[in-house]
């Protein structure tokens, strides 16, 4: 494999890899406050369709982008009433909330389909255009370096920002402090005067931000600015898994989603009958890989890592 051909695979794995850096991300901020919140393939999926419909109707990325993460925050808030308020179970609400979210986009999108003239949705030039892959004068130019850390669209550069500040919360902010002990005794939480309810809140709301950001990017830049059904396609489950390989810390998101992102274009940089391994194998890997992690870290019963010890139960501020 040429030089060239490994610069390109490295590229298109960290394209291939940011909807896994929102959506774990997001989803983190969840599990933190206690909330194993199952929703993010749905929460990603209203982002998509939010996004894409704003930014098909008004022609402006920042607005697509907004329109993106506040969907994915109202989705959110279901979750949050439901589980916070009303104590339902958080993985029932969870995956109800992901088929709800991936009903609703497909619904929409068939709406709009029928309305549009062709009988196709696509993004506006004008879009696209700010979708584009930035360039930095000087460093963009630089060989190898430039095309590696410098060629990508905002949508990368903003989740990998994203990552970072949710570490530094998490890790080195009081808050973020307190954000983590509610997480793992939240009866403790609240008698050191910590405002449970109003930071799982927060955390739920901005977790769903995040995830909904990720799926305006998979309708628009992974699926070409074009409509697609069930444009997440999957990547949300991903994501919920891809938190314990990652350890529950954001910072390290943006290497373990590089590695899935990886797995995800390896098809197209094999080559052609390889040991003769079918294609359907290189689609299906990202889930094989997503399966292993899960059964590994259930055989280790988490020995070592950083899950919060009151993750999935609902707080009983009476039974403190």
């Amino acid at each position: 494999m040429s030089s060239e051909i490994v610069i390109k695979f490295l590229v298109a794995a960290v394209l291939a890899g940011t909807p896994f850096l929102f959506g774990t991300v997001g989803e983190i901020l969840s599990e933190k406050v206690g909330h194993l919140n199952l929703g993010v393939e749905g929460m990603m999926s209203i982002g998509a369709c939010a996004g894409f419909m704003v930014g098909y109707q008004t022609d402006n990325f920042v607005a697509a982008l907004l329109a993106a993460a506040v969907a994915g925050m109202l989705s959110a808030l279901i979750y949050g009433v439901l589980t916070v308020t009303f104590m339902a179970n958080q993985n029932v609400t969870g995956l109800t909330l992901t088929i709800f979210g991936v009903g609703l986009a497909n619904f929409i999108g068939v709406f709009m389909l029928e309305k549009s003239e062709n009988g196709t949705l696509k993004l506006p030039d004008a879009v696209t255009a700010q979708m584009r892959n930035i360039h930095i004068p000087g460093l963009s130019d630089l060989p190898v370096v430039g095309e590696l850390l410098f060629s990508y669209n905002p949508f990368v550069y903003l989740g990998i920002i994203i990552a970072i500040v949710a570490s530094f919360y998490l890790y080195k902010t009081q808050v973020g402090l307190n954000v983590q002990a509610i997480g793992e005794n939240p009866g403790a939480a609240d008698a050191a005067g910590i405002e449970v309810t109003k930071w799982r809140y927060i955390n739920i709301l901005l977790s769903g931000a995040i995830c909904g950001i990720g799926g305006a990017y998979c309708s628009m830049i992974i699926n070409g600015g074009v409509w697609l059904r069930d444009s997440v396609g999957g990547l949300g489950w991903i994501s919920v898994a891809l938190v314990i390989f990652a350890a529950w810390k954001p910072i390290n998101v943006i290497y373990g989603s590089f590695i899935f992102g990886a797995l995800r274009v390896l098809k197209y940089y094999v080559p052609k009958n390889t040991y003769a391994i079918p294609t359907a194998f290189f689609d299906a890997l990202p889930f094989i890989i997503t399966a292993l992690v899960l059964v590994i870290a259930s055989m280790r019963k988490n020995k070592g890592a950083h899950i919060p010890a009151h993750l999935g139960e609902n707080y009983f501020r009476e039974e403190r």
